[in-house]
């Protein structure tokens, strides 16, 4: 009996082993941003852990690695570029290739990665310059095609948009399911009504301190749970 006994928890523990090195990685797909296609033999890097693997055929790549990791992501014709892995599931990577000019509107800025987002901002911030210095002329001076063009509108639009993506990606990778879930019991379906409805402001997560958020979540529950009952 004894015997059996063993036998059953050590297929127990090695099942256990098994399933936690199958949650300790990171799956995903890569394509290229303009025509969806995928992309295949790209490096991916985990930053951490220094570990490297290849793309397939198919784009489709596994890395050893978790949450709050940091991928980069490197292959001939298109820019170098990271992603943050801000919770579990299967990642859609974007790459760009080189030289090229992004759309700026809400669909495609949610493809870019955290880095090439960063890019962008500030390549909008200088397009919307309409201060100019000049070796030649001396000083500054204000450049009326530059302030009042339409290029330098577009930037200023381009701004807000992806500052708006900028500050959403940084309220997901704070306020997580992996969070919410650790302190308050919900299914899948409310847990995406809960999500979208007690969703906290940017402003708020930047200055919160974890114990703020985590009142934050409580009482959020707390009114949840009384809308539901109604």
């Amino acid at each position: 009996m004894r015997k059996y006994l063993y036998i059953f928890a050590s297929f127990l523990f090695i099942a256990i082993l098994m399933n936690m090195a199958i949650a300790q990685e990171i799956k995903g797909v890569i394509l290229d941003l303009e025509n969806s296609k995928r992309v295949s033999s790209v490096k991916i890097t985990n930053l951490r852990t220094q570990q490297e693997v290849n793309s397939d055929t198919e784009g489709n790549f596994t890395i050893p690695g978790q949450v709050s990791d940091y991928l980069a992501f490197a292959v001939r014709g298109y820019d170098r570029d990271t992603a943050f892995i801000y919770q579990d599931g299967l990642r859609y990577i974007y790459l760009i290739r080189d030289k090229s000019t992004i759309q700026i509107d809400e669909v495609v800025v949610t493809k870019i990665t955290d880095s090439r987002l960063s890019r962008e901002i500030e390549r909008a911030k200088n397009n919307s310059k309409s201060v100019e210095t000049s070796q030649q002329r001396g000083g500054l001076r204000v450049s009326p095609s530059r302030l009042f063009g339409q290029s330098a509108k577009q930037a200023r639009n381009s701004i807000q948009i992806l500052v708006l993506e900028q500050e959403s990606r940084f309220v997901d990778r704070v306020f997580t399911d992996q969070k919410i879930l650790a302190l308050v019991p919900l299914n899948s379906s409310d847990l995406a009504l809960f999500k979208s409805k007690y969703r906290p402001s940017y402003t708020f997560i930047k200055q919160a301190q974890p114990e703020d958020l985590t009142s934050h979540i409580l009482e959020s529950y707390a009114a949840f749970k009384k809308l539901s009952k109604k």
